[in-house]
């Protein structure tokens, strides 16, 4: 399978991309049995990478709501709507 770059300097887009790569290897059917364990272990690895960053966006967005005069006020939840 050759040497994989390190998943922790992955932005969220590359951790995306590579994810995608690793499904679609698997997916093919064509990767032997220990290269297909490689990869199902990577492609969870990436995952969870990508949730990390999610997370962190969402807790970023969450600490950046302001009321109508531009001025902080408490934290809204990021899954609530605007009322």
């Amino acid at each position: 399978m050759g040497t994989m770059p390190d998943i922790a300097g992955f932005t969220f887009e590359e951790a995306l991309k590579e994810l995608e790569n690793v499904v679609r290897r698997l997916e093919s059917g064509e990767a032997p049995l220990d290269e297909s364990i490689q990869l199902y272990a990577r492609g969870d690895a990436l995952r969870q990478h990508c949730q990390a960053r999610l997370d962190a966006a969402q807790a970023r967005i969450e600490a950046i709501v302001a009321d109508r005069d531009g001025k902080p006020q408490a934290l809204r939840s990021f899954d609530e709507t605007a009322g």
